[in-house]
């Protein structure tokens, strides 16, 4: 029998499970607490489906409900499965390292892995000490990003998959074609530059942490001024990152899984 018409069937399991992840996604900008109204805004369910999830969420953990204002926030069993996730990556191990690097170079440095269409910082001085958010940056406008794009893990799209290009500055590369040649001198170079790309007067350059396979499993930037971070004082730099990436990769990587 034919469905009646405006009734939709159930969710697969697998619906289901997507459909309660991007509403855990709706919270990756930080902001503040969220209505059912908002989550369907941002996911495009209706109201009341986006309030089930929401309510299946807060008995799982996953989501805390203000019982003042009905509004959600993300749970206790989210922060329980990202400490476990950090410490089983031995990202706690890198702080040191970033730390050393920091102070070798007198720049920032931070540590990045993919999410997405976004290079999110996880370890570094660009980490807020009062949250332990780091930043989520566009992959096409920084070294960072450039880095995770020009070495993909599997299944990662490439960077002709990634929809419009947002400029930034008037130095953002914002044509597919001129990204995917940038992404080929990144490759041969061994590092990516972003030169005011993402912000006005500062420049960047990051080097991958590779492992066996070659794909880029964490991205290693240092940050600093044009006028610190020079072409004649890239090398200098790109030394100092390239040993802390070796580092890193001892402390990150299984023994099986690093590069020769």
């Amino acid at each position: 029998m034919a469905e009646a018409v405006g009734v939709q069937s159930p969710p697969t399991g697998a619906q289901a499970v997507q459909r309660a992840l991007g509403l855990l996604h709706c919270f990756h900008d930080n902001g503040p607490d969220l209505s059912a109204s908002d989550l369907a805004r941002r996911t495009g369910l209706s109201v009341s489906t986006a309030h089930r999830l929401a309510r299946t969420l807060v008995g799982a953990g996953f989501l805390d409900q203000d019982e003042r204002t009905a509004r959600y926030r993300l749970g206790p069993a989210v922060a329980e499965l990202g400490q476990l996730s950090f410490h089983q990556r031995g990202l706690h191990l890198a702080g040191p390292e970033l730390d050393l690097l920091a102070r070798r170079t007198g720049a920032t440095a931070d540590l990045a892995i993919r999410s997405g269409p976004h290079a999110v910082i996880l370890v570094g001085a660009s980490v807020r000490p009062d949250t332990g958010l780091g930043l989520r940056r566009p992959l096409h406008s920084t070294a960072l990003g450039k880095v995770l794009l020009a070495w993909p893990r599997q299944g990662e799209p490439n960077a002709g998959e990634l929809g419009p290009l947002e400029p930034f500055t008037d130095r953002t590369i914002t044509e597919p074609e001129l990204l995917l040649k940038e992404l080929e001198l990144v490759r041969e170079s061994g590092h990516a530059l972003n030169d005011g790309e993402s912000a006005t007067g500062v420049r960047t350059v990051a080097v991958p942490v590779l492992d066996r396979s070659g794909h880029a499993r964490f991205a290693l930037a240092v940050r600093s001024t044009p006028e610190r971070l020079t072409d004649e004082r890239l090398p200098w730099f790109l030394g100092h990152a390239g040993t802390c990436a070796s580092a890193l990769s001892v402390l990150l990587l299984p023994p099986d899984q690093r590069a020769g």
